[in-house]
Protein backbone atom coordinates (compact mmCIF):
# COMPACT_ATOMS: atom_id res chain seq x y z
CA UNK A 1 0.00 0.00 0.00
CA UNK A 2 1.63 3.67 -0.91
CA UNK A 3 1.73 5.70 2.16
CA UNK A 4 0.57 8.76 0.81
CA UNK A 5 -2.93 10.73 0.59
CA UNK A 6 -4.02 11.76 -2.82
CA UNK A 7 -5.33 15.20 -3.02
CA UNK A 8 -9.01 15.24 -3.65
CA UNK A 9 -10.36 16.84 -6.89
CA UNK A 10 -12.42 19.40 -5.32
CA UNK A 11 -9.37 21.23 -3.30
CA UNK A 12 -8.39 24.33 -4.75
CA UNK A 13 -5.68 25.08 -5.82
CA UNK A 14 -5.57 28.46 -8.19
CA UNK A 15 -6.06 31.28 -4.70
CA UNK A 16 -5.30 34.70 -4.55
CA UNK A 17 -3.09 35.47 -1.19
CA UNK A 18 -5.95 37.11 0.07
CA UNK A 19 -7.86 33.93 -0.33
CA UNK A 20 -5.16 31.20 1.50
CA UNK A 21 -5.25 29.88 5.30
CA UNK A 22 -2.05 31.99 5.37
CA UNK A 23 -3.55 35.02 4.36
CA UNK A 24 -6.49 34.83 6.21
CA UNK A 25 -4.31 33.97 9.27
CA UNK A 26 -1.59 37.29 8.71
CA UNK A 27 0.94 34.37 8.89
CA UNK A 28 3.97 36.07 7.50
CA UNK A 29 3.41 38.69 9.71
CA UNK A 30 3.07 36.44 12.66
CA UNK A 31 5.42 33.94 12.15
CA UNK A 32 7.96 36.74 11.45
CA UNK A 33 7.48 38.29 14.52
CA UNK A 34 9.90 35.90 16.59
CA UNK A 35 13.46 38.25 16.65
CA UNK A 36 15.82 36.43 19.01
CA UNK A 37 18.01 39.17 20.34
CA UNK A 38 20.72 36.75 21.60
CA UNK A 39 24.12 36.92 19.30
CA UNK A 40 25.35 34.64 18.72
CA UNK A 41 21.51 33.52 18.83
CA UNK A 42 20.74 30.68 21.33
CA UNK A 43 18.86 28.17 20.29
CA UNK A 44 16.71 28.11 23.23
CA UNK A 45 15.25 31.59 23.15
CA UNK A 46 12.70 31.07 20.14
CA UNK A 47 11.21 28.65 22.96
CA UNK A 48 11.12 31.55 25.24
CA UNK A 49 9.38 33.92 22.99
CA UNK A 50 6.85 31.74 21.45
CA UNK A 51 5.59 31.15 25.03
CA UNK A 52 5.05 34.40 26.21
CA UNK A 53 4.08 35.68 22.17
CA UNK A 54 1.59 32.52 22.40
CA UNK A 55 0.66 33.70 26.04
CA UNK A 56 -0.79 36.95 24.89
CA UNK A 57 -2.39 35.56 21.86
CA UNK A 58 -4.68 34.26 24.58
CA UNK A 59 -5.13 36.76 26.70
CA UNK A 60 -6.34 38.87 23.84
CA UNK A 61 -9.00 36.27 23.91
CA UNK A 62 -9.35 36.49 27.92
CA UNK A 63 -10.00 40.11 27.57
CA UNK A 64 -12.01 39.87 24.40
CA UNK A 65 -14.46 37.49 26.20
CA UNK A 66 -14.59 39.40 29.76
CA UNK A 67 -15.40 42.10 28.05
CA UNK A 68 -18.37 41.12 26.63
CA UNK A 69 -19.37 38.40 29.53
CA UNK A 70 -19.31 41.90 31.47
CA UNK A 71 -21.23 43.83 29.12
CA UNK A 72 -23.73 41.22 28.42
CA UNK A 73 -24.68 40.83 32.36
CA UNK A 74 -24.75 44.83 32.69
CA UNK A 75 -27.39 44.30 29.46
CA UNK A 76 -29.15 41.76 31.79
CA UNK A 77 -28.53 38.86 29.30
CA UNK A 78 -26.87 36.37 31.43
CA UNK A 79 -26.90 33.35 29.30
CA UNK A 80 -24.20 34.68 26.55
CA UNK A 81 -22.30 35.87 29.93
CA UNK A 82 -21.86 33.01 31.08
CA UNK A 83 -20.72 30.92 27.74
CA UNK A 84 -18.28 33.30 27.27
CA UNK A 85 -16.77 33.07 30.89
CA UNK A 86 -17.29 28.77 30.15
CA UNK A 87 -14.67 29.59 27.47
CA UNK A 88 -12.43 32.14 29.43
CA UNK A 89 -12.17 28.93 31.83
CA UNK A 90 -10.46 26.73 29.01
CA UNK A 91 -8.35 29.31 28.56
CA UNK A 92 -7.17 29.52 31.61
CA UNK A 93 -6.86 25.54 31.41
CA UNK A 94 -4.95 26.60 28.45
CA UNK A 95 -2.48 28.76 29.91
CA UNK A 96 -1.65 26.81 33.06
CA UNK A 97 -0.88 23.77 31.24
CA UNK A 98 1.53 25.80 28.46
CA UNK A 99 3.80 26.48 31.66
CA UNK A 100 5.12 22.78 30.92
CA UNK A 101 6.61 23.66 27.78
CA UNK A 102 8.85 26.57 29.65
CA UNK A 103 9.45 24.46 32.34
CA UNK A 104 11.59 22.50 29.83
CA UNK A 105 14.45 25.49 29.72
CA UNK A 106 16.92 24.89 32.04
CA UNK A 107 18.79 27.25 34.11
CA UNK A 108 21.99 27.14 32.40
CA UNK A 109 20.50 27.72 29.23
CA UNK A 110 18.10 30.71 30.63
CA UNK A 111 21.24 32.02 32.10
CA UNK A 112 23.16 32.07 28.80
CA UNK A 113 20.74 34.65 26.78
CA UNK A 114 18.95 36.19 29.86
CA UNK A 115 21.10 39.40 29.87
CA UNK A 116 20.38 40.03 26.35
CA UNK A 117 16.29 40.40 27.55
CA UNK A 118 17.30 44.01 29.01
CA UNK A 119 15.05 45.55 31.02
CA UNK A 120 11.73 43.76 29.35
CA UNK A 121 10.13 41.34 31.79
CA UNK A 122 6.30 40.15 31.67
CA UNK A 123 5.73 42.54 34.62
CA UNK A 124 5.14 44.54 32.03
CA UNK A 125 2.67 43.20 29.76
CA UNK A 126 -0.54 45.28 29.36
CA UNK A 127 -2.61 42.57 28.48
CA UNK A 128 -2.13 40.82 32.18
CA UNK A 129 -2.84 43.99 33.94
CA UNK A 130 -5.90 44.45 31.85
CA UNK A 131 -7.22 40.94 32.86
CA UNK A 132 -6.61 41.68 36.83
CA UNK A 133 -8.43 45.10 36.09
CA UNK A 134 -11.62 43.71 34.65
CA UNK A 135 -11.61 41.33 37.34
CA UNK A 136 -11.40 43.81 40.13
CA UNK A 137 -7.89 43.91 41.08
CA UNK A 138 -7.66 47.55 40.31
CA UNK A 139 -4.60 49.48 40.64
CA UNK A 140 -3.64 52.93 39.00
CA UNK A 141 -0.05 52.82 40.18
CA UNK A 142 0.20 50.26 37.52
CA UNK A 143 0.16 52.71 34.63
CA UNK A 144 3.41 54.20 35.41
CA UNK A 145 4.78 51.42 34.47
CA UNK A 146 4.29 51.68 31.27
CA UNK A 147 4.88 54.83 28.44
CA UNK A 148 2.11 57.03 27.95
CA UNK A 149 2.54 55.91 23.85
CA UNK A 150 2.70 52.44 24.97
CA UNK A 151 0.46 50.72 22.64
CA UNK A 152 -2.31 48.78 25.14
CA UNK A 153 -2.28 51.80 27.86
CA UNK A 154 -4.83 54.03 26.55
CA UNK A 155 -7.13 50.37 26.84
CA UNK A 156 -5.71 49.47 30.23
CA UNK A 157 -6.89 53.27 31.02
CA UNK A 158 -9.93 52.89 29.84
CA UNK A 159 -10.13 49.35 31.87
CA UNK A 160 -9.11 51.19 35.27
CA UNK A 161 -12.13 53.44 34.94
CA UNK A 162 -14.91 51.22 34.12
CA UNK A 163 -16.80 48.64 36.02
CA UNK A 164 -14.81 45.41 36.73
CA UNK A 165 -16.94 41.95 36.06
CA UNK A 166 -17.19 42.09 39.46
CA UNK A 167 -18.78 45.26 39.89
CA UNK A 168 -21.58 44.28 37.22
CA UNK A 169 -22.63 40.73 38.88
CA UNK A 170 -23.24 42.80 41.64
CA UNK A 171 -25.32 45.48 40.16
CA UNK A 172 -26.81 42.56 37.94
CA UNK A 173 -27.99 40.93 41.61
CA UNK A 174 -29.13 43.85 43.42
CA UNK A 175 -31.43 44.48 40.32
CA UNK A 176 -32.74 41.18 40.92
CA UNK A 177 -33.77 42.11 44.14
CA UNK A 178 -31.23 40.98 46.38
CA UNK A 179 -30.33 43.50 49.39
CA UNK A 180 -26.64 44.41 47.94
CA UNK A 181 -24.64 47.15 49.89
CA UNK A 182 -25.27 50.45 48.36
CA UNK A 183 -21.50 51.44 49.17
CA UNK A 184 -21.02 48.85 46.67
CA UNK A 185 -23.21 50.00 44.23
CA UNK A 186 -21.95 53.75 43.71
CA UNK A 187 -18.45 52.74 44.61
CA UNK A 188 -15.02 54.34 42.78
CA UNK A 189 -14.74 51.66 40.51
CA UNK A 190 -10.88 52.84 39.97
CA UNK A 191 -10.05 51.12 43.17
CA UNK A 192 -9.88 47.78 43.90
CA UNK A 193 -12.61 45.99 45.20
CA UNK A 194 -12.25 45.60 48.91
CA UNK A 195 -13.77 42.96 51.21
CA UNK A 196 -17.31 44.02 52.31
CA UNK A 197 -18.50 42.18 55.35
CA UNK A 198 -22.43 43.20 54.81
CA UNK A 199 -22.11 41.47 51.44
CA UNK A 200 -21.51 37.45 53.03
CA UNK A 201 -25.31 36.89 54.30
CA UNK A 202 -26.22 38.53 50.83
CA UNK A 203 -24.75 35.95 49.07
CA UNK A 204 -25.17 33.23 51.71
CA UNK A 205 -28.87 33.10 51.13
CA UNK A 206 -28.20 32.75 47.87
CA UNK A 207 -26.18 29.76 48.36
CA UNK A 208 -28.55 28.23 51.23
CA UNK A 209 -32.05 28.44 48.39
CA UNK A 210 -29.85 27.41 45.61
CA UNK A 211 -33.44 26.25 44.20
CA UNK A 212 -34.86 29.68 44.10
CA UNK A 213 -31.75 31.69 42.99
CA UNK A 214 -30.22 29.05 40.72
CA UNK A 215 -28.77 31.78 38.05
CA UNK A 216 -27.28 33.79 41.14
CA UNK A 217 -25.68 30.53 42.39
CA UNK A 218 -24.29 29.41 38.90
CA UNK A 219 -22.99 32.90 38.59
CA UNK A 220 -21.10 32.77 42.05
CA UNK A 221 -19.72 29.23 41.13
CA UNK A 222 -18.61 30.60 37.54
CA UNK A 223 -16.76 33.30 39.46
CA UNK A 224 -15.21 30.83 42.04
CA UNK A 225 -13.66 28.72 38.69
CA UNK A 226 -12.05 31.40 37.22
CA UNK A 227 -10.11 33.01 40.52
CA UNK A 228 -9.82 29.54 42.00
CA UNK A 229 -8.00 29.03 38.14
CA UNK A 230 -6.32 32.20 37.77
CA UNK A 231 -4.50 31.74 41.42
CA UNK A 232 -3.26 28.01 40.11
CA UNK A 233 -1.51 29.95 36.93
CA UNK A 234 0.25 32.73 39.43
CA UNK A 235 1.09 29.41 41.34
CA UNK A 236 2.68 28.07 38.40
CA UNK A 237 4.20 30.56 37.13
CA UNK A 238 5.86 31.18 40.60
CA UNK A 239 6.92 27.91 40.77
CA UNK A 240 8.71 27.67 36.98
CA UNK A 241 10.29 31.03 37.92
CA UNK A 242 11.85 29.68 41.14
CA UNK A 243 12.32 26.38 38.91
CA UNK A 244 14.66 28.37 36.34
CA UNK A 245 16.38 31.54 38.20
CA UNK A 246 15.74 30.35 41.79
CA UNK A 247 15.42 33.90 43.82
CA UNK A 248 17.23 36.24 41.43
CA UNK A 249 15.96 39.77 41.08
CA UNK A 250 13.22 39.79 37.64
CA UNK A 251 14.45 41.69 34.52
CA UNK A 252 12.08 44.35 35.51
CA UNK A 253 13.59 45.25 38.80
CA UNK A 254 11.05 43.53 40.45
CA UNK A 255 12.15 40.89 43.50
CA UNK A 256 11.08 37.59 41.30
CA UNK A 257 9.91 35.41 43.17
CA UNK A 258 8.96 37.39 46.55
CA UNK A 259 6.95 39.68 44.59
CA UNK A 260 4.88 36.95 42.55
CA UNK A 261 4.13 35.18 45.73
CA UNK A 262 2.35 38.19 47.31
CA UNK A 263 0.41 38.05 44.42
CA UNK A 264 -0.87 34.54 45.54
CA UNK A 265 -2.72 36.93 48.68
CA UNK A 266 -4.45 38.61 45.64
CA UNK A 267 -8.36 38.03 45.54
CA UNK A 268 -10.89 38.89 43.15
CA UNK A 269 -14.51 37.70 45.11
CA UNK A 270 -13.77 37.28 48.02
CA UNK A 271 -17.23 37.75 49.86
CA UNK A 272 -17.88 34.12 47.36
CA UNK A 273 -15.32 32.65 48.99
CA UNK A 274 -16.27 33.85 52.99
CA UNK A 275 -19.34 32.56 52.65
CA UNK A 276 -18.17 29.22 52.72
CA UNK A 277 -17.17 29.72 56.07
CA UNK A 278 -20.80 30.61 57.22
CA UNK A 279 -22.20 27.47 55.36
CA UNK A 280 -24.17 25.01 57.70
CA UNK A 281 -23.69 27.48 61.00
Amino acid sequence: MVNIRDIEHGVHRELSADQTYGGYLRLPALLSAQRPASDPEHHDELLFIIQHQTSELWLKLVIHELSYARDRIAAEQLRPALKSLARVKSIQRQLFEQWAVLETLTPIEYAQFRTFLGKASGFQSVQYRVVEFLLGNKNAEMLEVFDPEEPGRAELSAALREPSLYDQVLRHFARRGHAIPAVLLDRDVTRPHEFNAELVPVLRRIYENVGEYWEEYETCEVLVDIEETFQLWRYRHMKTVERIIGHKTGTGGSSGVAFLKRALELTFFPEILALRSEIGK
